[in-house]
């Protein structure tokens, strides 16, 4: 099965989980990159991030270089903005349109996970959801135990 990892990632989190994702099932990664690439912190992150979720915005994104057709399974990892996939990804979604795939999702979040995974599901119309995961904090935890909850979760996605 040739497989593809997409993700949005803002810190790195969802990065480090793709790369893991990456190496387990030889999968090709794609990131969703921004045109916007200004670093914002604290409270500016806060209200920007926020503020686009809440505004429903799709923020401008680099032209993506990946052909869905090509694979049979698909993962999509976000992080958690206001309980909410990254606009980023939204964004991604909208351009580009994934149907009658296999997919896997995954988050990473500081708190919570909120409805992430049924606003992207809604996104996804016509495709087999096939394993949702979500990760909290995943840099500042336990690495090898991470990478072993990674590959098992990846193992069900194969069914």
């Amino acid at each position: 099965m040739k497989a593809a990892v997409i993700y949005y990632s803002f810190d790195g989190n969802s990065a480090f989980i793709a790369e893991t994702i990456k190496a387990e099932l030889k999968a090709e990664t794609f990131e969703i990159k921004t045109v916007d690439s200004k670093r914002r912190r604290g409270l500016a992150l806060f209200l920007w991030g926020g503020g686009q979720v809440f505004f429903g915005k799709k923020p401008p994104i680099l032209p993506p270089t990946i052909d869905i057709a090509a694979f049979d399974l698909i993962i999509l990892g976000t992080p958690v903005w206001a309980g909410s996939p990254a606009p980023a990804m939204v964004t991604f979604l909208d351009k580009v349109k994934i149907s009658k795939k296999k997919l896997g999702l995954y988050c990473c979040h500081g708190g919570s996970k909120g409805k992430v995974f049924h606003k992207m599901e809604a996104l996804l119309p016509g495709n087999a959801i096939m394993g949702e995961i979500d990760f909290k904090e995943p840099k500042k935890g336990d690495i090898p135990a991470l990478k072993q909850k990674i590959v098992e979760w990846v193992k069900t996605l194969d069914k």
